[in-house]
């Protein structure tokens, strides 16, 4: 609740010129605000594909990482890249297989791993809703500029190479 507080308290505040002390609420206050927004679009687009296609966010997400992946995805890599446990992953591609849109085989190389594809049926079924998430995430970021978004980008870009670093 103090997140919703201090997000609303912070929302229309005019950004402060540079000063020469640093502000050690920024950090938080930054954290904050990235995760109410990071939240916001999330509901609104869990929203869109459940009313729309009457699928998931996880479901879209498995199909999404599939889609850059012809020759398909150990289990583990797939957890990996959506940063879930493998135990997640089980479940939900097992549905997906059940529904004729992923499809599982055995590693080549590793008996023990299965690599997941996604069937021509999924390739269709995530061709349908590609256009359609591109354009939702289009409007929510309409608020910005071209100049602010890609200003943006690049700060959460150089976040995101900072966090990388190792320790």
């Amino acid at each position: 609740m103090a997140e919703a507080g201090l997000a609303s308290e912070t929302r229309d505040a005019p950004t402060p010129a540079a000063s020469p002390v640093p502000d050690d609420r920024l950090a938080t206050r930054l954290w904050l605000r990235m995760l109410a927004c990071t939240t916001r679009i999330e509901q609104d687009i869990r929203g869109r594909l459940r009313e729309e296609f009457s699928t998931t966010l996880p479901r879209f997400d498995v199909l999404a990482q599939l889609d850059r992946e012809p020759e398909g995805l150990t289990m583990s890599g797939l957890s990996a890249r959506l940063m879930v446990s493998a135990g997640n992953i089980t479940g939900l591609v097992a549905r997906l297989a059940d529904e004729g849109l992923v499809e599982r085989a055995p590693h080549p190389e590793d008996g023990r791993a299965q690599v997941v594809r996604m069937t021509a049926e999924g390739q269709r079924v995530f061709g349908q809703m590609t256009p359609a998430h591109a354009s939702w995430i289009a409007e929510l970021f309409e608020g910005l500029s071209d100049t602010e978004a890609q200003a943006l980008h690049n700060a959460l870009g150089h976040l995101k190479d900072h966090l990388e670093r190792p320790s």
